[in-house]
C-alpha cells in the first residue's frame, strides 16, 4: 500500500464514495502516517477493531 493509494482511499471517504474503510494491522502505520499529514485529518475517525485493525470513517464536522 503506497501513499498515493492511501490518499485515493482517503479522498474517496471524504467525497462520500466510500462509507468506511477497513485497515488491517499490517497497513495501519503507513495509513496513519499519510492520514495525520492531511489538512483534513480531524475529519477522520478511526474505530479500533479486535486484533489491531481499524475502520475509518469521514465526519462532516471535525472532531475536537
Amino acid at each position: 500500500m503506497d501513499k498515493q493509494m492511501i490518499n485515493d482511499i482517503l479522498n474517496q471517504l471524504r467525497d462520500g464514495e466510500l462509507h468506511e474503510y477497513y485497515v488491517t494491522k499490517e497497513h495501519f502505520l503507513p495509513f496513519r502516517e499519510v492520514l495525520v499529514a492531511r489538512e483534513d485529518f480531524k475529519h477522520f475517525r478511526g474505530i479500533a477493531q479486535q486484533g489491531g485493525h481499524v475502520v475509518y470513517r469521514y465526519l462532516n464536522e471535525p472532531r475536537s
